[in-house]
């Protein structure tokens, strides 16, 4: 894939309030993740009067459903219709979209979950961006740092991108199911409609409408072109 296909306006093409205040001057997807906490922040301060902040920072909309045993770190806001699940993990800086499910067990850092995100059993998701319908089976992780600790690089066909960022785990577009126990390695993009094989190991770009069944091997849907 060439560097072009992959700009924020193709992996984000109908964006809509507030996701698009934050990805609105990025090039790229990936400029936004050190961005999420200044844009949470800013988003608190226009916020209706149908969201109760339970604690400094922290914004749930009166719809919410919560769990026993949830832990709310900080710089967080929870859209109507959320479901955390006991023991979600919210460490700082996220920001749920409607009708999201963070589930039991689940770690969330840096990130972004559009409408209707599912991310149900046992999941870790660390800046990384996660697009509307998106669902990570159980036990689906996004990896966010390299083993060796380096900046991460992009290769594409028509070359290299330094994002100049050391933690980049995985941006999905809409309607991305990962399957259970899948790896999105350090900087994975995911484009819509695209189903990830469970115990898969994921890393570099992902066109859409396919199937990941392993590195070597990557077909297109039915009835997509």
């Amino acid at each position: 894939m060439k560097k072009e296909a992959c700009t924020t306006k193709k992996v984000f093409p109908e964006l809509k309030a507030p996701y698009d205040s934050l990805l609105k001057d990025t090039l790229y997807p990936w400029e936004a993740l050190p961005k999420i906490k200044a844009w949470i922040k800013e988003v608190q301060k226009s916020l209706p009067e149908d969201f109760n902040e339970v604690k400094p920072g922290v914004f749930i909309h009166k719809t919410v459903k919560l769990y026993p045993n949830v832990y709310l770190g900080e710089n967080i806001i929870l859209m109507e219709d959320c479901e955390l699940r006991p023991g979600a993990f919210l460490r700082e800086n996220v920001f749920a979209g409607a009708g999201s499910v963070l589930g039991n067990s689940c770690e969330f850092k840096n990130a972004v979950l559009f409408p209707h995100v599912q991310t149900p059993h046992y999941n870790y998701v660390g800046d990384s961006i996660l697009g509307e319908y998106s669902h990570l089976g159980a036990g689906a992780l996004t990896s966010n740092v390299k083993s060796d600790k380096t900046l991460l690089i992009l290769h594409f066909e028509d070359g290299e991108i330094e994002t100049g960022l050391k933690k980049f785990g995985a941006i999905l577009s809409d309607h991305v199911e990962v399957g259970c126990q899948s790896v999105l390695n350090p900087g994975t993009i995911i484009f819509s409609h695209t189903n990830i094989y469970p115990l898969s190991a994921v890393r570099g770009i992902i066109p859409g409408g396919s199937i990941y069944k392993d590195k070597n091997t990557l077909v297109k849907k039915r009835g997509e072109e």
